[in-house]
């Protein structure tokens, strides 16, 4: 019973690294938005793609380790994308 209780308390701990990376992304997306004037920044994009490209290897290893099922990786790469859309059309609007 403790090997599962360890890999499921690795798959938690994975998990929740993982939506903490992608909070970090909003909140560096969010600086950024806040002290810009344009969206297509090209350091804007810069980040954005290297952070997204980052967190995404990230999550492609934690499944390749059996950490976190792959329909939680695409969940929340979906979920951050969807968030970044959201806050760039807010911002667009201003």
């Amino acid at each position: 019973m403790a090997s599962f209780e360890m890999v499921l308390s690795h798959r938690e701990k994975a998990l929740s690294l993982l939506k903490a990376d992608a909070d970090k992304i909003m909140k560096l997306i969010k600086v950024q938005m806040d002290n810009l004037t344009m969206p297509q920044c090209p350091l804007y994009e810069e980040v954005l793609d290297t952070q997204m490209f980052g967190l995404s290897r990230e999550i492609d290893f934690a499944v390749r380790l059996g950490l976190i099922e792959e329909r939680e990786g695409k969940a929340l790469l979906d979920e951050l994308e969807r968030e970044l859309s959201a806050l760039h059309e807010a911002f667009v609007r201003k």
